[in-house]
């Protein structure tokens, strides 16, 4: 029988596997033994920044996760943005060599958004992660940090003896 089985090609069609009888009581395997699928991992906490140079684009966006989220079933914590923006001012001068008093300012404002999810599963949180990664607008950066729940270690759950 396992020659019947190993002797077929990926080519032919899937109805030649059918042909192969086997004797009752004895199970034919003949799909590869599939690993057993480990818990999905439990997170505490999403926090996501994002950066970009304008305020309304990041609004925006801020309602856009924030729905996407609520689709997804997704408990929405605290969206904030502090009132000033960074401020990054280079002076550079005009002309290479002289006319030191004609400089040059440029000033590049970086303002910054806050969200924070709550209470999600592995498996949603990749998910919403790749769907506002693939929708994110030109010229807003964004980092996300999560905070992974953990079970006790089995040496830490047993109080320690009296002495």
């Amino acid at each position: 029988m396992l020659q019947a089985i190993k002797s077929l090609r990926w080519a032919q069609p899937v109805r030649a596997l059918s042909s192969v009888t086997t004797s009752p009581g004895v199970e034919a395997n003949l799909s590869p033994a599939a690993p057993a699928p480990e818990p999905d991992k439990l997170y505490s906490k999403l926090e996501i920044e994002l950066r970009g140079i304008d305020p309304a684009v990041l609004k925006s966006y801020t309602w856009f996760a924030t729905t996407a989220a609520e689709h997804l079933g997704i408990e929405k914590g605290n969206c904030w943005s502090p009132r000033k923006a960074h401020h990054e001012r280079m002076t550079l001068l005009k002309s290479v060599h002289i006319y030191k008093k004609h400089r040059v300012q440029y000033e590049v404002r970086t303002h910054f958004r806050y969200m924070n999810f709550h209470k999600l599963t592995g498996s949603t949180l990749d998910t919403f992660l790749e769907y506002i990664e693939r929708n994110l607008p030109e010229g807003v950066a964004l980092q996300a940090s999560r905070t992974e729940l953990q079970q006790i270690p089995e040496h830490l759950r047993q109080p320690p003896e009296q002495v």
